[in-house]
């Protein structure tokens, strides 16, 4: 499966090609800092929501009418794949996601199914509704989450502060540990590829607690599996971006696993982490969160000197070093695209 060029400032962006601006999209710019979501999130659950194609692609497209920003992300949940895997996965009101029958033991191993991934059909469903809806304006992203983290919240059984359970899995049974991550590439693989043949121009793969591992561990015990998926995915001719939450420390070997685009969080400086990368991909990010409730004149100084920070060189797509903040205000959202539209080096 290959995919027709599409003409997209992102697009360039992810492959490294000069840009009229900066692109510009947020992470989580679907979600709960919009009322039009809220009002929806008041009917609905967030598996609902993600069930029902016509709900997800509405949610979809909210942020990209009202921020004007140059992508659009699918809604989606990251652990929507363990359902067709045989787990139960259910999202508890102010503790978030909660697998009831997490992943111990080798039998558990066993019985995890990964021939199941058509019953995510819904997501590509809401992949085509919006793409029809753009119409070719901006590309819409797909996304999957990357195997550990993935591995982490099936073990875990939901979000974790130590993810002893992992570790000690990943320790004390490494053909185990190797088993489980082979059948979640397995999983997201397909996932991926399906995402893009429903119209999705860019995978965006997140690692969202990556920052539990320290340099060697994720090299022996994850890299391999992260690599596998990411050039699965790549097959398509759609470039992925590879995204790890606290993971300044072994920046490097997270790019060694692979990536066209290499999302940046904000704990490490954009240049620097581009440098350490020689520039070899592109590079997505990295502003704090936190900084969107800045007055606007600090938020206006922030931007820029992010923006100066990665120069003139292409490959620089803007983000947030991770996702929008629910008490996140609208009006300085629609600031930070206005900024970087408007930046001139």
């Amino acid at each position: 499966m290959r995919v027709a060029p599409m003409n997209s400032r992102f697009l360039d962006a992810c492959r490294r090609r000069p840009t009229d601006v900066r692109p510009v999209w947020f992470m989580r710019q679907a979600g709960r800092y919009m009322k039009q979501y809220r009002d929806l999130r008041s009917k609905h659950s967030i598996l609902e929501i993600c069930k029902r194609p016509d709900l997800a692609a509405a949610v979809t497209l909210q942020p990209v009418e009202a921020l004007d920003v140059d992508a659009a992300i699918i809604f989606a949940d990251l652990l929507l794949p363990v359902e067709p895997m045989g787990l139960k996965l259910e999202f508890i009101s102010g503790e978030g996601p909660s697998i009831d029958n997490p992943v111990r033991t080798s039998h558990d191993v066993d019985t995890l199914s990964i021939s199941n991934t058509d019953e995510l059909a819904y997501v590509g469903e809401a992949i085509q509704i919006v793409a029809r809806a753009l119409g070719g304006k901006v590309p819409v992203i797909g996304f999957v989450g990357a195997p550990f983290t993935l591995a982490s919240y099936m073990i875990e059984g939901g979000p974790s502060r130590t993810f002893l359970r992992t570790k000690q899995l990943m320790y004390r049974d490494e053909v185990l540990w190797r088993r489980l991550m082979g059948k979640i590439v397995d999983v997201l693989g397909p996932f991926a590829l399906m995402q893009v043949g429903a119209g999705a121009r860019a995978i965006q793969v997140f690692d969202s607690w990556v920052g539990a591992l320290g340099p060697d561990d994720y090299v022996r015990y994850v890299a391999p599996y992260s690599r596998a998926l990411i050039e699965r995915i790549r097959s398509s001719s759609v470039p992925v971006i590879h995204f790890g939450t606290g993971a300044a420390g072994f920046f490097k070997e997270l790019h060694a696993a692979g990536g066209d685009v290499m999302g940046v969080d904000w704990r490490i400086n954009i240049d620097q982490a581009w440098m350490d990368i020689s520039y070899r991909s592109a590079v997505q990010g990295n502003l704090d969160p936190a900084v969107l409730f800045a007055p606007l004149p600090e938020l206006k100084a922030r931007v820029h000197e992010l923006l100066k920070r990665t120069g003139t060189r292409p490959g620089h797509i803007f983000n947030l070093g991770h996702g929008i903040l629910p008490e996140t205000p609208v009006d300085n959202v629609k600031a930070v695209v206005q900024i970087v539209r408007d930046f001139r080096p």
